[in-house]
């Protein structure tokens, strides 16, 4: 789901509310945060991801970008799922002030569309390493369309296991 803001405008710029746990649950979004992220990447062309956390550390996401842009991935990993292995993209950016909810059991990554670019992350589930998962952002099963040229991806990122590889 897509979350925009309802700003309210005034001589100083305008405020908004960008997250209330009582709006989310009436949405059909339950997502109490348990910790706030944040990524910074100095370089256009950056991917981050495809991350996850399977269960018992299941980890739903609200993910806005606060400075630059990113184009912005979620992949359905849930296996009885009508959406499986489909995907989600949405250019998120400090100017259209945009936030993704990524629920439990999506895959989630980005590309930074320029330089100096931040992604703020609200978790809904503290991080686990051993429950920690991932998939290669280039894994043709995924079929996910990068718009630039990697310049900067992490040695984990880049090694992650195909998906035929693994059992979801």
């Amino acid at each position: 789901m897509l979350v925009d803001l309802a700003p309210h405008r005034d001589e100083r710029g305008f405020f908004a509310r960008s997250y209330c746990v009582d709006e989310f649950a009436t949405a059909g979004l339950p997502h109490d945060v348990v910790q706030c992220n944040v990524s910074w990447s100095p370089r256009r062309g950056t991917i981050r991801g495809m991350h996850w956390q399977c269960a018992p550390a299941l980890e739903p996401k609200l993910v806005r970008c606060t400075r630059g842009a990113v184009l912005d991935q979620i992949v359905d990993l849930r296996p009885d799922s009508p959406t499986f292995l489909k995907h989600v993209e949405v250019e998120l950016s400090w100017e259209n002030r945009r936030a993704i909810q990524v629920p439990p059991l999506f895959a989630h990554g980005f590309q930074t569309l320029t330089d100096d670019v931040e992604v703020l992350y609200f978790v809904g589930h503290r991080y686990s390493p051993e429950n920690a998962r991932g998939l290669r952002y280039n894994d043709p099963a995924l079929g996910l369309d990068w718009p630039l040229p990697v310049s900067v991806i992490s040695a984990q990122d880049a090694s992650w296991p195909l998906l035929e590889e693994q059992q979801l």
